[in-house]
């Protein structure tokens, strides 16, 4: 188990430069897709909020 976990630690090492942009960009990605998923459940969610509000103030 410890030479695969050298083995890595040596592979991170070699590739130092691409592998940090390569995890930045996959990092802002996934940043921005978290971002329009609690933006479209937030839009969601306030409708349904007034949908039963009104629902509620109806009865």
């Amino acid at each position: 188990m410890k030479k695969f976990a050298n083995s890595i630690v040596e592979f991170l090492k070699e590739e130092d430069g691409p592998t940090a942009v390569e995890y930045a960009v996959m990092l802002a990605l996934i940043v921005v897709v978290c971002l329009a998923a609690v933006g479209t459940i937030g839009t969601e969610s306030n409708k349904k909020f007034e949908e039963v509000g009104a629902a509620i103030a109806a009865n």
